[in-house]
């Protein structure tokens, strides 16, 4: 007998992209994102504008990835949706949809956690794609993330070390707005580190025990090099833009590694999983192609689509959770803080 396909929607509002996406059991038959491109004019997500931006935008994104799938709303079997962690108001905009929606079909809620998310979302079934064997390590980073988990299964998480103070993707957006580049900063700066001299200057790398992380001292070492340097040179940054993005790629990239091989040690784990905004970047997953090579790695690494944030690896860990019938209440309660 034919099982039943499972159709779940999956809601991400929690910072300033809106997303829904529509999964059939674990295959992906639409995925929309609605991005806010209003924050880069103020250099960073305005939260305000961003809940505003959520509350125009939620309805007809649905209505896309519904139509997109080619189904019906009435065919879906949950609705799941970020409870966070991430900006309150955004998060409330999609968890208070998610509420209507679900009751209004008369179909189960689940709330997910986003990080959990970022790591489940390799296991979205796609053509050619592996999926890790548990335990695997994840390691995600983003702009208001950068952890090293230990995954022993789909929700047996073990955060291994988390940055102390700022987050990789805040160093790079940061760095990138002292040499004068455009938000978000990561993107420019990866491209023009492939064009440039990597050892061409050397910034400070924290020292940090254990497998927790740093990088507010990274950016203000970054901050002074740049101030002393333009007051030597006008022209400093001009002359040497390429040659100061690869400089710091390549220090960021050293210190996520560094930290990576030391958890591998540790645990005794060689699956390494990456997720969230920054694991686009082409610098780090060169350095987790060599280190498959010179360490004997396996690397998982998510399509693009899959690393900022979007409502497909939502979608999945409310697919995996609706196996398990571990539905919400709808009293459930979208939360700022939110630890795996």
């Amino acid at each position: 007998m034919e099982k039943e396909n499972i159709y779940i929607l999956g809601i991400e509002s929690s910072c300033d992209d809106t997303s829904a996406a529509i999964l059939c059991n674990n295959r992906i038959l639409s995925n929309v994102v609605a991005d806010q491109k209003i924050h880069a004019e103020y250099g960073g997500v305005v939260p305000e504008l961003a809940s505003r931006a959520h509350q125009q935008n939620i309805v007809p994104v649905v209505h896309q990835a519904i139509e997109k799938a080619g189904i019906k709303k009435e065919q879906l079997s949950a609705v799941a949706f970020t409870r966070g962690p991430g900006l309150m108001g955004s998060l409330l905009v999609g968890t208070s949809f998610a509420k209507s929606l679900a009751y209004g079909l008369d179909i189960p809620l689940i709330d997910v956690n986003h990080m959990q998310a970022h790591i489940l979302a390799h296991f979205i079934d796609e053509d050619n794609h592996k999926k890790p064997p548990f335990p695997f390590l994840a390691m995600t980073i983003s702009g208001g993330h950068t952890q090293i988990v230990k995954v022993t299964s789909h929700f047996n998480m073990e955060v291994l070390g988390e940055t102390i103070d700022d987050a990789v993707g805040e160093a790079y957006d940061k760095s990138g707005k002292v040499l004068g580049l455009g938000y978000p900063a990561g993107p420019e700066i990866d491209r023009r580190a492939q064009i440039g001299n990597p050892k061409a200057f050397q910034f400070t790398k924290p020292k940090v025990d254990g497998l927790n992380f740093s990088f507010s001292g990274l950016k203000t070492n970054i901050l002074y090099f740049v101030q002393r340097e333009v007051k030597a040179n006008p022209n400093f940054i001009e002359d040497n833009l390429n040659d100061i993005c690869a400089s710091i790629q390549y220090t960021i990239i050293g210190i996520l590694m560094a930290k990576l091989k030391l958890a591998v040690k540790q645990t005794g784990i060689n699956h390494i999983a990456i997720g969230g905004g920054v694991s686009a970047n082409s610098g780090i997953r060169k350095a987790l192609k060599d280190a498959e090579d010179k360490f004997g790695w396996t690397s998982y690494i998510p399509k693009f689509e899959y690393t900022t944030d979007n409502a497909a690896m939502i979608a999945i860990v409310g697919y995996l959770k609706y196996l398990e019938r571990d539905f919400s209440g709808f009293d459930v309660m979208a939360t700022a803080r939110l630890k795996i």
